[in-house]
């Protein structure tokens, strides 16, 4: 039986018209967009990297020039009579990634050449960067007698890679903030200015005395403005979800299951509606095959470096409460690592406690838990990363075949021929490393687990059964099954529904290895 042609998937494609073009699938946003238009004038737009923004400015920019042809059988048709065209200035600081001053100084002269080879140049004090960019929006609105809209797409780029610079990230901000400080001057001239970033600087560092700017990164109406809701998914991509189901032998009721364990699990307020990211399910879609996209798109440089200034622990991401202005809050002056693992994407709203109005925040899904603690793995295995994926791998077959002593064994000879490590002689540090090391398994794994008598060190959870681990530095695993045994940790987890195996292993911090484990129960 021939296949359904299905349309091409926009995968990389950030441009609308190209979208509409090429036939490609989008899902409607149209209706946000002309919610927003006619919402407020100012706006701005947090969302994670590479999570439909662009494609949303570019579709606003479409619109703007009135291009209506590109939005037949969209919501927009149905309800715009005008199509007013508007010059459009945009611009896309994504370009201006690892710049230093000069260099930014430069990219923002050379985006501005382009626009005034269409509405002219100034006079010859026009010389800096804020006096030509206002004066091209008076000209633009004076030449077509049409107020002008802007357009400014990942605004914080410059300043992100070297948001753990105080010195480097303050250098670029006055750059940025000098840019962008004609907008205040220019409401006679605009019909709307959107602007999006991934993290949310203060106005008053970076829009100056912009302070009529609506910030709907949080809004219950605009929560699916970018990304794919579980529902769009169903309706708008049921092929695609078929495709892939045959693809891999899955049921449909199978591959939305395990798309929703990769890729959903984002909220940005709450309700909220689930949403996937749309770079990773778009890939999976057209690759037939579920893998991490998001994480393999670009290294999160600036997070690890982050993560350390702050001194984090991989356990230490997610999980957490926090009120509203804890997390959704300015960058630059931080006092702890929430505000970016939130705005980056790395944590997002999982429940709201309207009494006492805390937030709770966790890792979204299984791409951004393994994918951040690949990214952290080399912090315990000094930077031996392939090697060190190559024994997790092997560490995870043994534990899929119910070979734990095999897994220990594995373990315990790859660390013997890591370098020395600062941290090696303590148990917190090996806490981390087994709670780094079952996360890349994919499996639940969760540390200093309250019980009635005590804390179980490491909790971990498979398909077959519950272990509990007990840790030791320089004892015996006999001594930690005795502590596991004394404080019956065992009790807590009766309910569970899978067999308990108890896990005691002991350190050696000399040879900075397992020296010993001791296995009861379920084998």
């Amino acid at each position: 039986m021939e296949s359904k042609r299905l349309k091409r998937l926009p995968v990389g494609i950030q441009t609308f018209s190209e979208v509409i073009d090429l036939d490609c699938l989008y899902i409607d946003k149209t209706e946000y967009i002309w919610n927003m238009i006619h919402l407020s004038k100012y706006i701005f737009l947090s969302r994670p990297r590479r999570f439909g923004k662009s494609l949303l400015v570019s579709t606003l920019q479409a619109y703007y020039e009135g291009r209506k042809e590109l939005f037949k059988g969209l919501f927009i048709e149905t309800v715009e009579k005008d199509w007013t065209e508007h010059p459009v200035l945009r611009f896309d600081m994504g370009t201006a990634k690892h710049c230093d001053k000069e260099e930014l100084l430069l990219e923002l002269s050379n985006k501005l050449t382009r626009y005034e080879a269409i509405y002219g140049k100034g006079a010859a004090d026009e010389v800096k960067p804020n006096q030509r960019f206002q004066g091209l929006i008076e000209r633009a609105h004076e030449k077509t007698g049409k107020k002008v809209v802007i357009l400014i797409d990942e605004y914080d780029a410059p300043m992100l890679d070297v948001v753990h610079k105080d010195n480097e990230v303050e250098s670029l901000r006055q750059v940025m903030r000098n840019f962008y400080s004609p907008l205040k001057y220019s409401d006679p001239h605009l019909e709307f200015l959107f602007i999006t970033g991934i993290t949310k600087f203060s106005q008053v560092s970076i829009f100056s005395e912009l302070n009529n700017l609506t910030n709907i990164s949080m809004d219950e109406e605009y929560a699916a403005v970018c990304g794919v809701t579980k529902e769009e998914m169903l309706t708008q991509a049921h092929d695609y979800i078929e495709r892939l189901a045959n693809a891999n032998k899955w049921t449909d009721e199978e591959t939305v299951r395990l798309l929703a364990q990769q890729y959903d699990g984002y909220h940005f307020t709450w309700p909220s509606p689930h949403i996937f990211n749309p770079f990773s399910l778009l890939n999976a879609f057209a690759r037939k095959r579920i893998d991490n996209y998001w994480f393999a798109s670009g290294t999160p440089t600036f997070l690890i470096e982050m993560l350390r200034k702050f001194n984090v622990v991989p356990t230490g991401i997610g999980n957490m409460e926090a009120l509203a202005s804890d997390f959704d809050a300015p960058t630059e002056n931080m006092t702890s690592i929430t505000p970016l693992l939130y705005q980056s994407g790395y944590v997002t709203i999982k429940d709201f406690d309207s009494t006492t109005l805390l937030y709770t925040l966790d890792i979204p899904n299984g791409e951004i838990r393994v994918g951040l603690m690949e990214s952290l793995l080399p912090n315990y295995v000094n930077m031996r990363k392939e090697a060190g994926n190559t024994t997790i791998a092997k560490m995870y077959r043994a534990l899929y075949n119910d070979d734990l002593d095999e897994m220990f064994s594995l373990l315990q000879a790859y660390l013997l021929t890591v370098p020395y490590c600062d941290n090696a002689n303590s148990e917190g540090h090996y806490q981390q490393l087994l709670y780094v090391i079952f996360s890349l398994f994919g499996r639940y794994v969760d540390v200093e687990v309250h019980t009635p008598t005590g804390r179980v060190d490491i909790v971990m959870k498979t398909a077959k059964a519950l272990y509990l681990f007990e840790l030791k530095l320089n004892k015996s695993s006999q001594a930690a099954i005795r502590q596991i045994d004394l404080k019956d940790y065992s009790s807590k987890f009766a309910l569970a529904g899978l067999p308990i195996v108890k896990v005691g292993i002991n350190f050696d911090p000399e040879r900075r290895t397992l020296s010993d484990w001791k296995i009861l129960g379920a084998r």
